[in-house]
């Protein structure tokens, strides 16, 4: 009986061991790194408890100017910041590394590209990188190809490669995420055709190659490859789902709606499709059992979603509710305490249920946006187009708590490591908050 006992408490010591070191190193990375679009998971969320809700320009702890404009978000690696720029003028592409401690550019790698036709909000470099200990992944595109580099943190080429042409129509913003030893970026393109009226004549009108694909990440080699239908051109960067010992990488696309894969093979765990029928943007988010997508046109989304999907190996789901009005179509969404907000192109904000999508509060905050909300204690932090900072409480009741100016165009959402927030405008970049 005695040894029962002591094997009882040794059972219960490891998992509670295992229990908290897992919440240790969830605490570590995100407090040490922010390494891909929206942070960890793409939840847009931080563990920082130095950030100010008000400040002025004399609290930042330095301020540089970037060798050339973007729209891409910066990620970081202990005290190492990657950000991505661009010269239309000279048709150059670069990626910098800039020194967190004082703002000093360790290094720029510059690249070529022909130009070619974009959206006039878009760049040559929006895709966001994605960062790990052995260096930054970097994934660019025009209509001859879309390309694949892997950089050592030093800034050495390890591996790159090609992955065919890519068509859209405003370019590209594919950003790419790192998970178990694997590269896996979203490539969903456009199909001429369904823009026939808008094109030159004599455009060729056949669809582009669209798929899925995860590269292995010391290698760059395949290791798997899902083909896709192509209709219109995605945005959205996946994000990892762990359910039923199962990894899943979950995508959304207009000609396939939400699909999610798996990390380890390659093969469609569940699919749900014809939920939407025009651009998907906002990048998916969980929540429990629950995932969200939503898709737009225009100039604002039109139909947010909420499905679980069912038991593994029945490739199906189940729609759990939508939300049709005060959707975003750019801006991705953040899930936390139980709530979700959604924070709109046009500047109207709501917070629902996110168990049940009954709304607390829908209100304007005013401006245009093209960058994400993060969350940082109890706090929602945007920036508008036009480099308004918006600090809203993340709470059921609604409160502005500041706004504050950058004065410059500023379409990227910020990246929050080490206690300090790093804020992207189109030619400069800020430090601000202190390591706790």
């Amino acid at each position: 009986m005695g040894n029962q006992n002591i094997m009882k408490r040794l059972i219960v010591t490891f998992f509670v061991t295992l229990f908290a070191s897992g919440f240790f190193m969830r605490g570590a990375e995100e407090k040490n790194e922010w390494t891909r679009f929206r942070g960890p998971n793409g939840s847009g969320i931080s563990g920082a408890q130095t950030i100010p809700i008000k400040w002025t320009a004399k609290e930042y702890n330095w301020t540089i100017k970037l060798p050339g404009d973007g729209s891409s978000s910066p990620v970081v690696w202990r005290e190492k910041l990657f950000v991505t720029c661009n010269d239309r003028k000279k048709s150059i592409r670069s990626i910098v590394c800039v020194n967190t401690t004082g703002g000093k550019i360790n290094w720029r790698s510059d690249y070529p590209v022909k130009r070619h036709r974009l959206h006039r909000d878009n760049d040559f470099t929006s895709a966001t990188p994605c960062v790990d200990e052995h260096g930054v992944i970097l994934a660019w595109s025009s209509p001859e190809q879309l390309l694949v580099t892997a950089l050592s943190l030093d800034g050495e080429k390890m591996w790159q490669r090609e992955l065919g042409p890519y068509k859209g129509l405003h370019g590209s913003s594919n950003s790419p995420i790192l998970a178990e030893g694997l590269v896996v970026l979203a490539n969903d393109q456009m199909d001429p055709r369904r823009f026939a009226w808008h094109l030159p004549k004599g455009t060729n009108m056949d669809p582009g190659k669209s798929f899925l694909i995860a590269l292995d990440r010391k290698t760059g080699k395949t290791r798997w490859k899902v083909d896709r239908r192509s209709e219109l051109a995605g945005y959205a960067t996946p994000c990892i789902r762990r359910s039923g010992g199962r990894t899943e990488v979950v995508f959304t696309s207009t000609a396939h709606g939400i699909t999610a894969v798996d990390l380890k093979s390659g093969r469609i765990s569940w699919e749900i499709d014809k939920i939407w029928d025009d651009r998907t943007v906002s990048s998916p988010q969980l929540f429990g059992d629950l995932v969200f997508g939503s898709f737009g046109k225009g100039l604002s989304g039109q139909r947010l979603v909420a499905v679980r999907p069912e038991k593994p190996g029945s490739r199906k789901g189940e729609l759990v509710y939508d939300i049709r009005r005060g959707v975003p179509l750019v801006p991705s969404f953040v899930v936390k305490d139980d709530l979700l907000y959604l924070w709109t192109d046009s500047g109207i904000v709501t917070c629902v249920d996110a168990a049940t999508g009954n709304k607390h509060w829908r209100e304007r905050v005013g401006g245009e946006y093209y960058s994400s909300p993060i969350w940082i204690k109890g706090r929602l932090y945007c920036i508008s187009k036009h480099g308004q900072i918006v600090v809203l409480a993340a709470s059921r009741k609604f409160e502005v708590l500041a706004r504050m100016e950058l004065s410059e165009k500023t379409f990227a959402t910020p990246a929050v490591a080490n206690g300090v927030m790093y804020l992207r405008t189109q030619s400069r970049l800020y430090s601000l908050g202190k390591e706790p």
